[in-house]
């Protein structure tokens, strides 16, 4: 959460004329209800079967082949089921990083957006300590902070250089 995901994806996308799909925003379409009704409604164990359910079509349909930049919540990579969906693509996967009081500073910011998991300052570190081992199995890690958006999606795409 407040890594800059959906951001920096959608100028990797634009810069690099790709799609850019918010797998979030994918969810919420298709479950026609917004993340934090699933979670209410419904609890974090549906939203997640949502997620690989999402994931998959995604990487399974028929524009599969096309380039994309596709912006994961900040749970889904470490799902095992959906690890094992990207890496089976040979999609490459981007970890954007920054301190835990950057992020919880960023996701304080932005009132605006609703974060089901974002309950406490207590939660939010325990779930940056939970999550931070599965992103750093991503072969490419930007660190976010204190940089510009510019600088960021600059790096992405020399790391992607050659494997595009």
């Amino acid at each position: 959460m407040g890594s800059g995901k959906t951001t920096a994806g959608r100028e990797l996308a634009r810069r690099r004329g790709w799609e850019f799909i918010d797998l979030d925003q994918t969810i919420e379409q298709t479950a026609a209800r917004t993340i934090d009704v699933i979670f209410r409604e419904q609890g974090e164990a549906a939203f997640r079967q949502y997620e690989t359910a999402a994931l998959q079509s995604l990487l399974h349909s028929k524009n599969s082949e096309s380039m994309r930049v596709v912006a994961l919540g900040g749970g889904a990579f470490v799902q095992p089921a959906n690890r094992a969906l990207i890496h089976s693509t040979g999609a490459e996967v981007v970890f954007l990083d920054a301190p835990v009081e950057e992020l919880l500073r960023r996701c304080r910011a932005q009132s605006e957006v609703v974060r089901p998991l974002l309950q406490n300052e207590a939660r939010f570190r325990r779930l940056y300590d939970e999550r931070r081992p599965h992103y750093l199995a991503a072969r490419i890690k930007i660190d976010t902070h204190q940089r510009s958006l510019n600088d960021v999606v600059d790096e992405i795409e020399r790391s992607l250089m050659g494997t595009c």
